[in-house]
């Protein structure tokens, strides 16, 4: 099982699109897919028609156990997707309580590594969609990812969020035993405009290792798709924005070899 956590910690960045674009284009590859919606406001969960004010039980559930996953509870809380292959462990409103409810709870930042090592078996990628705060939920995922995927906006104020993001990071890197390599991914890309111009030159400049190598244009086929609850590659298989996220899962995957 390959683990890829999206995080950053600004919104608006593209971060659940570029979730369901790569999953979905593994999937399509024949990949077991399972993708995980950590933000209480649970736009990936409403991607594919879930309401997470309604649902009775989400990943909220894995943490009412003081720290432990009780054996076979993260596999009764998988559901499926309208894409073939993809599954979802979804998100409800309750996540915004965690913080205050996990406070002084030993393990709490392991949590989610414990209910994904009773899936390992059953998925080839698991991808993270992350809240963009700080807190016990990015902790839980980045204490369970291989591989940190960062969107950042092609605009002067998202390098601010870029910062924040590479801080904590930093930050958490210091309780890992092992490196935690990054990618990042420049997304809402307008060539038409001076100023996603020019903030992609100040990404290339400013990080010239970690930069992935192209951007993520804006695509009004991905609201289309959301709107449809269905992957970018499966309702618009041949949009620009889809190709690129094609153009960059080839380059995650020639990463991890």
């Amino acid at each position: 099982m390959r683990i890829w956590s999206v995080a950053n910690q600004k919104g608006g960045v593209g971060k659940t699109t570029t979730v369901v674009a790569l999953g979905g284009l593994l999937a399509a590859r024949g990949k077991r897919v399972l993708v995980v919606d950590l933000d209480p406001h649970g736009s990936l969960t409403s991607w594919f028609g879930y309401d997470p004010d309604r649902l009775s039980h989400s990943l909220f559930d894995l943490f009412r156990d003081n720290g432990s996953v009780p054996e076979g509870l993260p596999a009764q809380l998988v559901t499926d997707t309208s894409c073939e292959g993809l599954s979802l462990l979804p998100a409800s409103s309750a996540l915004a309580t965690l913080e205050r409810k996990m406070v002084g709870v030993e393990g709490m930042g392991l949590i989610l590594s414990r209910a994904l090592t009773q899936l390992w078996d059953d998925f080839d990628f698991v991808l993270l969609d992350n809240t963009p705060s700080l807190g016990v939920l990015m902790v839980n995922a980045l204490a369970a990812s291989q591989r940190l995927i960062v969107p950042v906006q092609t605009e002067f104020l998202a390098m601010k969020g870029l910062e924040r993001m590479l801080n904590t990071l930093r930050m958490i890197m210091r309780s890992r035993s092992n490196p935690l390599p990054f990618t990042i991914v420049p997304t809402l890309y307008d060539r038409r405009t001076q100023a996603s111009v020019q903030s992609l030159n100040a990404l290339r400049k400013a990080y010239p290792d970690e930069l992935w190598r192209f951007a993520v244009p804006i695509d009004t086929r991905f609201r289309d798709a959301s709107q449809a609850g269905q992957v970018p590659s499966t309702y618009s298989p041949e949009s620009q924005g889809t190709r690129a996220y094609g153009r960059l899962l080839d380059d995650l995957l020639a990463m991890t070899v």
